[in-house]
């Protein structure tokens, strides 16, 4: 006579409720006498397995009787045993943590904006009457030397007469102080010029533009009187462009000047153009939580013009990074959880931090290990035949505890070796919430830096101690050329 055991587990993925059924049949004294062998740890209510109770008998919570936990079952104390059968039918796929070299890019949409460092603004060098204003307005396209306005300088036209005519007497000392009396008056050097050429009076300056490009304002009409220092006019060039993008803020940390970008704009489909970063703006949008990161484009043909959108594609630096596959990672809402495999079937729930996302793939800045092995599918059943068992994940403590001193990990450039410290110019520790920066670390063991040099490239891990950060492991990168 046989006695079937059911267990039922249900996993709700969506909308879908999976429900998988196992049915194993031991005889009934082999049973007996196994369960009279095997050691209980404590009793639980599998409704609510995080209580555990020291005896056998009701549950408080449910109408049913305490269940066993024994220690054949609980191996270390948060992991479960799985018949191979079962996994096979699940189709279950395992991972193995790896760490690997990653180059994330990500898509942001940007607008073309005027230059600001390509600005021109004219004023007026003497007071006058303006005679005539060319016939431009604002967001006209113009050349450099473009003439913009005429304006008659009283002024000039009693220090050119006194010049002409000290210039008919040939005294080199009067004539001397006479030019320098009409640079004082304001008139340019060309102008001056011209006079000396023609020796004949010019009061009225045709102001020009001193550079090509978009007439931004045009302050003056026929008639009015200008002060020495009005503003005229001002003209915005054209020979470049800025490229402001759009940047979410949980994806500028790895961003920094320099960096690479490909430009696709919708006016010139099929012809990317490539460009740099200038630099991450101090401010982000409060409204749409990005930042501006600002690029400079060339504009010969002047075909790009401000107020264009564009997409651009930014490629950030090559890392290397703790990664499993996506679909690995089971999120609860409160934490990020793995189901680790270990050997004979057994698997173990896991908490973990989660970093960035590559892809298809998923950062692990705590709680695994490269090598370790994770269930990459099925592990949403595994996780619930775990709460059935009352098996409880374990935690981000658990691990530190279990490895020994949590490490931090960066990478750098090694700027000095001396009395055993390594001066690191290195980028941030993000387990710490530190950012990059140049400073010296004590290291635990001395043996650490052989073969170690200047200028090399490398990755370290840190431990937190009473005396500040101490270096564990270092690993070279890439070594000085």
């Amino acid at each position: 006579m046989t006695t079937p055991f059911k267990r039922i587990a249900f996993s709700l993925s969506s909308s879908l409720i999976i429900i998988v059924a196992t049915i194993a049949s031991l005889p009934t004294a082999s049973f007996a006498s196994e369960i009279a062998d095997r050691e209980v740890l404590y009793w639980y209510d599998p409704m609510m397995p995080q209580q555990k109770f020291d005896k056998p008998g009701k549950s408080p919570f449910m109408d049913m009787d305490l269940v066993p936990r024994y220690a054949d079952e609980a191996g270390n104390g948060a992991t479960m045993s799985i018949d191979p059968g079962i996994t096979q039918n699940l189709g279950m796929r395992l991972a193995t943590v790896q760490r690997e070299s990653m180059n994330q890019s990500f898509r942001a949409a940007a607008t073309l904006a005027f230059n600001d460092r390509d600005v021109a603004i004219v004023q007026a060098r003497s007071s006058g009457f303006v005679e005539r204003v060319y016939d431009l307005a604002p967001e006209d396209v113009i050349a450099k030397g473009a003439p913009l306005v005429d304006i008659f300088v009283p002024a000039w036209a009693a220090a050119q007469e006194e010049y002409l005519a000290i210039s008919k007497v040939g005294d080199a000392q009067l004539l001397a102080a006479a030019k320098q009396r009409l640079r004082l008056t304001g008139m340019p050097t060309e102008t001056i010029g011209q006079l000396e050429r023609s020796h004949k009076a010019h009061p009225v300056w045709t102001v020009t533009s001193p550079i090509g490009g978009t007439v931004k304002t045009l302050d003056v009409r026929q008639g009015m009187t200008v002060q020495a220092g009005d503003s005229l006019a001002s003209v915005n060039g054209l020979d470049t462009v800025w490229l402001e993008i759009a940047v979410p803020e949980a994806q500028v940390t790895n961003l920094a000047p320099g960096q690479s970008i490909t430009v696709h704009l919708p006016a010139f489909a099929g012809e990317p153009l490539e460009a740099t970063i200038q630099a991450l703006l101090s401010q982000a949008n409060l409204d749409s939580r990005t930042v501006r990161v600002r690029a400079e484009l060339p504009n010969p043909e002047q075909r790009l013009r401000p107020g264009m959108t564009a997409e651009v594609t930014l490629n950030r630096n090559i890392e290397h990074a703790l990664v499993v596959p996506a679909e690995a990672v089971i999120r609860t809402g409160r934490r990020a959880l793995v189901m680790l495999a270990e050997a004979e079937g057994r698997y173990r729930p896991t908490e973990v931090r989660t970093g960035r996302e590559f892809g298809d793939k998923t950062e692990i800045l705590e709680g695994l290990d490269a090598g370790q092995t994770v269930v990459a599918s099925g592990q949403f059943l595994l996780d619930s035949e775990a709460s059935l068992r009352g098996l409880t994940a374990q935690t981000l403590e658990d691990v530190d505890h279990a490895h020994g001193p949590v490490l931090h990990e960066a990478e750098g450039t090694i700027v000095s070796l001396e009395d055993g410290m390594v001066g690191l110019s290195h980028g941030p520790f993000k387990t710490l919430h530190m950012p990059g920066m140049t400073m010296a670390f004590p290291v635990a063991d001395p043996s650490l830096l052989a073969g170690v040099q200047v200028g090399s490239r490398v990755r370290v891990a840190v431990r937190e101690s009473d005396e500040g950060l101490i270096i564990e492991h270092i690993e070279t990168l890439e070594a000085p050329e």
